[in-house]
């Protein structure tokens, strides 16, 4: 087991299955040392988190979908260079909120996602970022997130 994956075990995390894409995308796109990676949704299984935020989604609950999907993403990563270990830096976060349209703490809820990272890959994990309310997502999920991530 890699640093990175005893790492996410240590904070009572596992990556899930890499998740088959729900439309016309693949997960990611390597070029040179890079990978882009497409939007990820809060889903797991049978898991999903879904609806409107803040009415049906609690702050709370959208942190726990961004932070999900950061472990879905991951699970890419790492079925797209084999070894999370080689991840040298999250280059840039894109998050994008499910949410009404006087919801004003769209940061709030990406911050799951931006904590989790630093938790997992320290300095490393710091990144810049976008995060912005949308009048709907795919499937009606309360956050989507995509990536850029550089590798050695």
């Amino acid at each position: 087991m890699s640093k990175i994956e005893e790492k996410i075990t240590s904070l009572g995390l596992s990556l899930p299955e890499v998740p088959a894409p729900v439309a016309s995308y693949v997960n990611a796109v390597v070029t040179g040392n890079l990978i882009h990676l497409s939007g990820g949704l809060p889903i797991d299984g049978d898991k999903k988190i879904i609806g409107k935020v803040p009415t049906v989604i609690s702050v709370e609950e959208a942190q726990e979908a961004a932070r999900m999907i950061i472990l879905n993403r991951l699970a890419v990563v790492k079925s797209e260079i084999g070894d999370l270990d080689r991840v040298t830096r999250i280059v840039s976060l894109q998050g994008f909120v499910n949410s009404e349209a006087d919801f004003y703490q769209h940061p709030a809820v990406i911050n799951g996602a931006s904590d989790l990272l630093l938790e997992i890959f320290g300095e490393a994990g710091k990144h810049s970022r976008i995060a912005l309310g949308a009048a709907a997502l795919p499937l009606n999920v309360s956050v989507e997130i995509s990536l850029i991530v550089e590798f050695a």
